[in-house]
C-alpha cells in the first residue's frame, strides 16, 4: 500500500547521475511503477542494464534522500515519487543560477537566449510570463 507520509527530504542532498535517470524514469511513468518495469524502462530509454540488487541499492538511497518510496504488492515491488519533478527542477535551477550566475536571473535568461534554440513561440511565452510577473509586483 502506498505511503502518504511527509518525507524527510534534505534540501542539501542532490541526486547522483544514476539516481537522476532513475527518478526521471519514475516521474515519466506518471504512476507507481513496478521495479521490473523500471529496470526495463531504464534499459530501453538510457541503455542502463541494472541488476535487481543494484536497483535495490539505488532505491534505498532515493528513499533515504526523500525522493521515492518502495512498497510490495503481491510478488512485485513498486516505486513512486515523493518529490515532484517540477519541485526538483526548480531547486536545481535555483542552485545553478546561484552558482554560475551569482543569483542573477537576467544572466541565466541571457545565456538561454544565446543558445539560439528559442522559437518565436518560446519568446512570446517568456514575454507573457515576465509581464505577469511584473503585474504581480
Amino acid at each position: 500500500m502506498r505511503e502518504t507520509e511527509e518525507s524527510s527530504y534534505n534540501e542539501n542532498r542532490n541526486l547522483s547521475a544514476c539516481e537522476t535517470l532513475i527518478m526521471k524514469t519514475i516521474w515519466d511513468a506518471g504512476e507507481d511503477i513496478s521495479v521490473p518495469d523500471l529496470i526495463a524502462a531504464l534499459k530501453a530509454k538510457y541503455s542502463k542494464d541494472y541488476a535487481r540488487t543494484t536497483m535495490a541499492t539505488f532505491l534505498l538511497k532515493l528513499s533515504e534522500k526523500g525522493f521515492a518510496r518502495v512498497y510490495r504488492k503481491g510478488k512485485l515491488s513498486y516505486v513512486y515519487a515523493i518529490k515532484s519533478q517540477e519541485e526538483y527542477k526548480r531547486r536545481l535551477l535555483q542552485e545553478e543560477t546561484d552558482f554560475w550566475y551569482h543569483g542573477n536571473a537576467a544572466d541565466i535568461v541571457s545565456a538561454l537566449c544565446s543558445t539560439g534554440k528559442l522559437t518565436r513561440q518560446d519568446v512570446d511565452r517568456i514575454r507573457r510570463m515576465l509581464d505577469e510577473q511584473m503585474d504581480d509586483t
